[in-house]
């Protein structure tokens, strides 16, 4: 009776450590599976960023244009032709007027207004022009001028915000904007294209793409987004480029350089391409699946006839011999 009696007492111990280990096992792997399944919530959570924004080109509104500017900012940041926009210094100052000081605080003047240069002119091309973006922050964005269209209304002007600039600009800045960079900008194109043709073509005016964000393709796509649309109007696409690494990729889609132009107030001549794209045919290939189709679809019709017609004479032949 002793001995069963420590045995119950034993087993009873046993049957309740197995219970605790089994309840702590329990525990943690549930603890392990709440865990496991928080993890999987948290990986599968989806970003409000629009998916199709990583592929599909789309049209940038007014409420967007400072992220549309900044991202042209940063592209421009480098550009020959950005920087002679900003730099005031006089190609030839008097002796008697001191240099201007230099240093950390100009360097951030200029960038203020280069990016708001850039924001004027994306605001422009919202008004009276197209601006097209691709990526998910803005990450390549162009201006277009449409045929037909100009910046040069007093409205545009003044939505825009780009009646400021005459107040921001330094006197040489001023004098390089107004009395150079847009008369020569705007007889060139006249001279290049003609007349006619200059208020018929597609003006791209600005394309650029964040550092960052380079080589993934978003360039090329608001590219031939716009030269399917320009070759469907049957119209020429016209730009300046600033640099000779922007002539042989604009060449890769078409484009031609015609001449160039140099912009000379500054210590360095800053030269621009011009070049155009004249209006393309649909590609080959095309033409000649629809030529084959046109073809197959005759030959089926003839062998279609020839068939009845024989059965009709069969018939006939059939009928006489009865």
């Amino acid at each position: 009776m002793t001995i069963g009696h420590a045995r119950g007492r034993d087993a009873k111990v046993t049957l309740s450590v197995a219970l605790t280990t089994t309840t702590t096992t329990t525990t943690a792997t549930t603890a392990t599976a709440t865990k496991r399944s928080s993890g999987s919530s948290s990986s599968q959570r989806t970003s409000l960023i629009p998916p199709r924004w990583e592929s599909s080109v789309r049209t940038v509104g007014m409420s967007e244009c400072r992220e549309a500017a900044l991202s042209l900012a940063h592209a421009f940041a480098g550009d020959a032709y950005a920087q002679y926009l900003v730099d005031d210094a006089d190609p030839s100052p008097p002796a008697s007027v001191p240099p201007p000081p230099s240093g950390e605080s100009s360097a951030e003047d200029r960038w203020k207004l280069h990016v708001d240069i850039m924001t004027y002119a994306v605001a422009a091309h919202c008004l009276n022009g197209l601006v097209t973006t691709i990526g998910p922050d803005y990450d390549s964005v162009a201006l277009w001028l449409p045929p037909g269209r100009d910046l040069d209304g007093w409205w545009t002007t003044l939505r825009s915000g780009m009646w400021r600039l005459y107040f921001q600009l330094s006197a040489e800045g001023r004098r390089r904007y107004y009395d150079e960079i847009l008369p020569l900008l705007h007889d060139t194109k006249e001279q290049v294209l003609g007349s006619s043709r200059s208020r018929s073509a597609w003006y791209l005016v600005y394309l650029g793409t964040k550092p960052n964000s380079q080589g993934r393709g978003y360039a090329r796509r608001l590219l031939e987004d716009m030269i399917q649309r320009a070759d469907a109007e049957n119209r020429p696409m016209y730009l300046e480029s600033s640099a000779l690494a922007n002539n042989a990729y604009y060449e890769k889609f078409g484009f031609e350089v015609k001449r160039d132009v140099e912009l000379r107030r500054g210590a360095v001549p800053v030269r621009l391409s011009i070049m155009v794209r004249e209006p393309q045919p649909p590609h080959q290939p095309q033409l000649i699946e629809r030529k084959v189709a046109a073809v197959a679809s005759h030959h089926h019709t003839t062998t279609t006839n020839t068939t009845n017609t024989k059965n009709r004479t069969n018939k006939i032949q059939l009928v006489k011999m009865g």
